[in-house]
């Protein structure tokens, strides 16, 4: 009797393909919706910077005269134009960027020529590519555990995943980074399998494709060099040998950029790794990062204390099934399966984990970790799909598992949910955000308002994307006082130094009424 009631448990191979794409079509549907509701922020600015063909200095050197600058003049700096060329957005690169590979910027730039120059439209790029994430996992799965199963649940997870959402919504190369590292795994892996010329080129043309999809890919192809060494046993078999002539004409491709890399170096972009962190700081923060591949309800790092320790217990959950799943993956696979896995995870994470733990930096960004979430969904999807497949005669499993894949998968529809409907979420840098759209709304709300600024243009840039086009601009260079004109209702003073601050009350005897952190008006003395 209780074997007859543990096959009603079962979840038919037909039915768990038809869940998986109602949560593929939900994964999709959140994928485009309100793309441009979120705030455009610093990153996504520089992107639009890029395909503009605009150095950031000569962006400066046009707008920092202490003229009067309309809306479209800045607008100027961030969409393709006739005065600028593809070669110019790589030269952008090159120049300002370096640590930046140019594949992305470059095709977003004509994507951007050929759909129109909309927050939504340049975010759609992003969203597109994610959708190719899809079909390269089913086919990893195929060719990693044999299974079309396993393909379908990891499709399931990754769709509903909130991190692979939000960073399928950011106009910046992530998605794009994610794809080349599942194309590349897949044809490895394939040629592994095949063991023909074609098969070991189309690699060597998969790693290239890495290599100018982002940086960090260059561990990725490391890990691949592991993994090959490992299972041919360190001999050089014919396997190995082609899998070196492979990698070394992938390099050789990327070589002309790793020479732009040494002798254009700009040490500047990335400036925020050197936040010291501690070790202690730094495990909650992996936890925390990991854990939004199947949890996020909006809480950063900048968050109250309070609001951190509330998440403890799910965090820890997530990582005990993550835990528990690397663990099943390793003693129920075959070598071939769980080394890839963990080399996935950990051809990222230990470089990334060994800088913050040795040097107490804060080099680890979310966006960074994505291969790492990416290798343990791909763990989870194995347990969850053994779990509700396998024949137990034991009922309480069955509906235990059934329950924890349901609890999990609600969860990220539930995260992706809350984050489509915010206008600031914690990719977006709230703590240094959150005040700009009431900024933007006081300023458009004024009849005719003049914006003085000395500040970062970047963040001018960004406050731009949220302001009405009758605001007109003035900015200056540090330690210069603008020549301010008549005929406007109300003056405001962004981010403005202490010299800009002092030098206008001084100058045109005024006053100034502070309204928010970054925002202060000019009114007259009395």
């Amino acid at each position: 009797m209780e074997k007859q009631l543990s096959q009603k448990w079962i979840i038919s191979k037909s039915w768990l393909r038809f869940l998986a794409i109602i949560i593929l079509v939900i994964g999709v549907f959140f994928r485009f919706v309100n793309l441009d509701r979120k705030i455009y922020w610093n990153d996504e600015v520089y992107s639009s910077l890029r395909i503009s063909g605009y150095l950031e200095s000569e962006m400066n050197e046009r707008l920092r005269n202490g003229h009067l600058v309309t809306l479209g003049n800045l607008e100027k700096y961030q969409y393709p134009n006739s005065e600028k060329h593809t070669i110019d957005t790589i030269k952008g690169l090159i120049s300002e960027e370096s640590q930046v590979v140019p594949l992305y910027f470059v095709t977003l730039r004509f994507w951007v020529e050929w759909f129109g120059d909309s927050i939504a439209v340049i975010r759609s790029f992003s969203a597109f590519i994610s959708l190719l994430t899809f079909p390269c996992l089913f086919w990893l799965c195929q060719e990693l555990f044999g299974s079309s199963l396993i393909g379908w649940m990891s499709i399931a997870l990754i769709a509903v995943s909130p991190i692979h959402v939000l960073y399928a919504q950011e106009a910046r190369t992530y998605s794009l980074w994610i794809v080349a590292i599942l194309i590349s795994s897949i044809a490895l892996l394939r040629a592994m399998r095949l063991k023909t010329k074609v098969s070991w080129c189309i690699y060597a043309a998969t790693l290239s494709l890495g290599f100018y999809s982002h940086l960090f890919f260059t561990w990725i192809a490391l890990g691949h060099g592991v993994y090959v060494a490992v299972i041919e046993r360190f001999r050089l078999s014919k396997t190995s040998i082609n899998y070196l002539l492979s990698a070394l004409a992938g390099v050789i491709t990327f070589l002309p950029w790793i020479w732009i890399i040494i002798t254009h170096p700009t040490p500047d972009k990335i400036s925020w790794a050197n936040a010291k962190q501690t070790s202690f700081e730094s495990a909650i923060r992996w936890a925390g990062i990991i854990s939004r591949g199947f949890l996020d309800i909006g809480i950063g790092s900048s968050q109250p204390l309070k609001f951190n320790i509330a998440l403890i217990f799910p965090i820890f959950i997530v990582l005990t099934l993550i835990i528990y799943s690397i663990y099943v993956l390793c003693r129920r696979t075959s070598k071939d399966v769980w080394l890839f896995i963990l080399i996935l995870i950990g051809s990222v994470a230990l470089p990334l984990l060994a800088v913050d733990l040795l040097f107490e930096k804060k080099s680890t960004s979310t966006r960074y970790l994505l291969p790492v979430v990416l290798g343990m969904q791909l763990a989870v999807a194995y347990l969850f799909t053994i779990k509700l497949t396998s024949i137990s005669p034991k009922i309480w499993q069955k509906k235990l598992w059934s329950l924890v894949v349901s609890i999990v998968i609600i969860s990220g529809i539930g995260s992706c949910m809350l984050s489509s409907q915010a206008q600031l979420w914690w990719i977006k840098a709230p703590q240094r955000y959150q005040e700009y759209p009431e900024i933007a709304n006081i300023i458009s709300k004024t009849k005719k308002p003049l914006l003085i600024s000395d500040s970062d243009m970047i963040f001018i840039q960004t406050l731009g994307h949220l302001l009405d086009p009758k605001v007109r601009f003035q900015f200056v260079t540090q330690k210069q006082l603008p020549e301010i004109t008549n005929g406007f209702t109300d003056i405001f003073l962004f981010k403005p130094s202490d010299f800009l601050k002092a030098g206008i009350e001084k100058i045109y005897n005024s006053n100034l009424q502070q309204i928010d952190r970054s925002l202060w008006k000019i009114t007259k003395s009395s």
